[in-house]
């Protein structure tokens, strides 16, 4: 039984009542308060309050032959904007949508290689989205920026491959555009997305393979970021005691194995080239080239070994692998499959991404608009 103060009891139906209509729009009065068990005048006081607000509109009638037509209610997604940042290796990628992750507008731009500019240029991509979208009524309502490493509290406290030593990014951003900042992991950010968006299983365990490998873990709908955010760091889990050197220390980490920026250096040895990018590789694939046939075989052996490891770990109903491998050729799925022989292994369903590259985007959208509101989104369809 809820008890305190009227203001405190305010508060917190208002926020349930907010959450049926985010999560089950259109939906009646009456069938929230049927829902939540609370008084018909109750609902009506706190439905008036939240279309004041503007959070909430009214749609209409519901089709019914039984007496009057009740009047339906819907989130209002047009009250505001909400801003994600995907900041990877090479690109920075910036996604503006409303409030339900619909509306969307993109824009990317190479990460510069210098690291010291990396803050006033991600202010100065942001500022030329901002600064032209329409008025609403409140405006931005958070920014959300996935970060390719570690962070806890909306701090970053690792990052393998670019540095943000320099600058205290949520500050200078919270200056220059003042609006709630908040910093999570990429990986984090993708299950996020994919649950949002796309998978609607209680325990999602998603495998994330781009210049690392990171592991976003849902445990009964709730992200389990561990002790100080390092939770989820499989890709520095030791495949080889005496391996590759890895930026976290360590030797033999599993991301020098099945990274996809470990897999093209591989693959830029055997040719003999400076460098490799994932269109050239996807080239020589297609043409069955021998080495890139290897980088594949490679990517699949050790692939198997992450998600049986994965699974033996956290038992999840799901195992999604957002990986470009994968989006390249479909099918590895099942032949990662076929090398997971433990008897002891019981899991529902191992599947590629559904949303690949903007998963980290739209689950940042998910994150600044949850933020906002204070409510629980459980699935947008």
């Amino acid at each position: 039984m809820i008890t305190g103060s009227k203001e405190l009891i305010r508060d917190i139906n208002s926020n349930l009542v907010l959450t049926q209509i985010v999560n089950h729009s259109p939906i009646s009065r009456s069938a929230i308060a049927k829902k939540l068990g609370l008084t018909k005048a109750t609902i009506s006081a706190i439905v008036s309050d939240l279309l004041a607000k503007k959070l909430v509109v009214e749609i209409g009638s519901d089709d019914t032959s039984l007496g009057r037509k009740p009047i339906l209610l819907s989130f209002n997604r047009k009250a505001g904007y909400a801003v994600s940042v995907d900041i990877g290796e090479q690109m920075i990628s910036a996604l503006i949508t409303d409030l339900q992750g619909d509306e969307r507008q993109l824009k990317q731009i190479a990460t510069p290689s210098d690291a010291r500019t990396l803050c006033s240029i991600l202010i100065d991509l942001l500022h030329s989205m901002i600064d032209v979208i329409p008025e609403r009524p409140y405006g931005v309502v958070g920014i959300t920026l996935g970060i390719h490493g570690v962070t806890s509290d909306h701090i970053i406290q690792f990052t393998p491959y670019y540095d943000f030593s320099h600058c205290d990014l949520a500050k200078e951003l919270e200056d220059a555009f003042h609006t709630t900042i908040l910093l999570e992991n990429e990986a984090n950010l993708s299950v996020i997305g994919e649950k949002t968006f796309e998978y609607n299983y209680p325990n999602i365990a998603n495998i994330s393979v781009h210049s690392g490998v990171g592991l976003g873990i849902l445990v009964n709908n709730t992200l389990y970021s561990g002790s100080k955010g390092y939770a989820g760091e499989i890709g520095h889990t030791i495949v080889d005691i005496d391996g590759k050197p890895c930026p976290c220390g360590n030797h033999g980490c599993l991301e020098q194995y099945v990274s996809e920026r470990a897999l093209l250096q591989d693959l830029a040895l055997k040719k003999a080239c400076k460098t490799m990018d994932f269109s050239t590789f996807a080239a020589l694939y297609h043409k069955k080239d021998t080495d890139a046939l290897e980088i594949m075989e490679q990517f699949v052996r050790y692939m198997s070994i992450c998600v049986n490891n994965v699974l033996n770990m956290f038992n999840p109903d799901l195992i999604i692998i957002n990986s470009h491998f994968t989006t390249l050729n479909p099918e590895l799925i099942d032949r990662i499959n076929k090398k997971l022989t433990s008897r002891i292994n019981n899991y529902q369903k191992i599947a590629p991404s559904v949303l690949q590259d903007s998963s980290v985007l739209l689950g940042g959208i998910s994150v600044t608009v949850r933020s906002f509101l204070g409510v629980d989104i459980s699935m947008i369809h």
